[in-house]
């Protein structure tokens, strides 16, 4: 695979901000060398958020966020600002574009101080600066009002855009692609049995992305994996000549693995290891007891993080409200979020579960758990949950207290 091809959820995602003709576009065509995103002179030419995978170079692979003005207007306006500030759950790096020739704007304090609490590192893009003369003045003007990193800039130009990219790569905090999957976990030379079902949700001719980016993590470590399905599992580990460090599953078939792997062999899942990378598991681990405490007339929503076809045998639509209804023995209403859209009014829920992620950045998925955990609504995801109701869920984080 090519690094076009990386998964949107390991890239680095930089949000573009700032006014109606700031150059938003503009600075974006500037990074990435090509007419990546439509310009005009029309305030408001960039109306929903709109991701762009691409390949930088120093950077690396990323996704660039063009958005919305953040002086629109009307009431059509206030809904694409408020597109625009949904943008910085998944924001890793904040690009606050302001036109010279204006100078700092109260829309974009307010965006600073958003950027702030939320722990964004962020840029202020000067640009324009080929329109005016005396650019210290400028400088000084801004660094009166915020104290951040600061690139001048001319888009038309391409005047300061090698800095750019350099004060990106300065602010860039950890991402997901420095917390491990299992790497962490394992030695070189170790070798890891993964146990992949092949089942109606499983896509023609290939793995899913969880599989993949586990593969890759051990294939990455000097480590062997070797991959099978649930019933080829017992043969598999009685034809070895030495127990691997660890098997993985995938959740749905927790069970029957949790029988074939004798009790010396560490054990987990795909989705466990995705609730260690991705999210905050000690949370996620919280919400599964408290399945033991739901009520008659509990409403549970089940979040996913991209859209799918749904089979007749689906996880988040089937098997998972089927294992709460048997463990609670409740009358639960569920409801169902899938893709970018989570929900406006979380209070209403009883519980939350979420699936592990694979979709989505770290931030994106942090966001959602730090908005759950603030409004007292418990949040789990898929794996966690499933271990919780085999009983096993001790067993499966043993990985982690190493």
């Amino acid at each position: 695979m090519s690094l076009n091809s990386t998964p949107q959820s390991v890239r680095v995602h930089i949000g573009i901000f700032g006014k109606r003709n700031a150059g938003k576009s503009s600075v974006i065509n500037a990074i990435t060398n090509q007419e990546a995103a439509i310009v005009s002179d029309v305030l408001g030419t960039t109306t929903d958020p709109v991701f762009r995978p691409m390949e930088i170079l120093p950077i690396g692979p990323c996704v660039l966020i063009d958005t919305a003005g953040l002086d629109d207007v009307g009431e059509l306006g206030k809904l694409r600002i408020n597109k625009s500030m949904d943008v910085l759950d998944k924001t890793d790096i904040a690009l606050i574009v302001i036109d010279s020739s204006i100078g700092i704007c109260e829309e974009d304090l307010i965006l600073t101080e958003k950027l702030k609490l939320k722990k964004i590192p962020y840029i202020l893009v000067l640009n324009k600066v080929d329109k005016i003369s005396d650019k210290s003045k400028l400088i000084e003007n801004v660094k009166n009002k915020i104290n951040a990193p600061m690139i001048c800039v001319s888009s038309k130009d391409k005047i300061g855009i090698e800095e750019l990219k350099k004060e990106i790569i300065n602010v860039m905090p950890q991402s997901s692609n420095d917390l491990k999957l299992v790497s962490d976990l394992i030695k070189p030379k170790d070798f890891v049995v993964l146990v992949v079902p092949i089942d109606k949700a499983a896509p023609k001719g290939r793995l899913i992305l969880p599989q993949q980016q586990v593969i890759r993590d051990i294939l990455d470590n000097g480590s062997t994996a070797i991959v099978v399905k649930e019933d080829e599992l017992k043969d598999t580990l009685e034809s070895l000549n030495k127990k691997p460090s660890i098997v993985i599953t995938d959740s749905q078939v927790f069970e029957s693995v949790n029988k074939d792997v004798p009790k010396d062999i560490l054990l987990t899942s795909f989705s466990i290891l995705f609730a260690r990378q991705k999210g905050d598991l000690d949370e996620l681990i919280k919400g599964a007891y408290y399945l033991d405490k739901l009520k008659d007339g509990d409403k549970i929503l089940i979040a996913e993080g991209c859209t799918h076809h749904r089979q007749s045998d689906d996880i988040g639509k089937f098997k998972i409200p089927n294992l709460i209804r048997q463990r609670s023995g409740k009358d639960i209403i569920f409801e169902f979020t899938s893709g970018t859209t989570f929900t406006e009014d979380i209070t209403q829920y009883a519980l939350v579960v979420h699936c592990g992620a694979c979709m989505m950045n770290r931030n994106a998925m942090l966001s959602r758990i730090e908005k759950s955990k603030s409004l007292n609504v418990p949040i789990v995801n898929y794996g966690v949950l499933i271990a919780y109701t085999k009983g096993i869920l001790d067993r499966t984080l043993e990985p982690f207290k190493l």
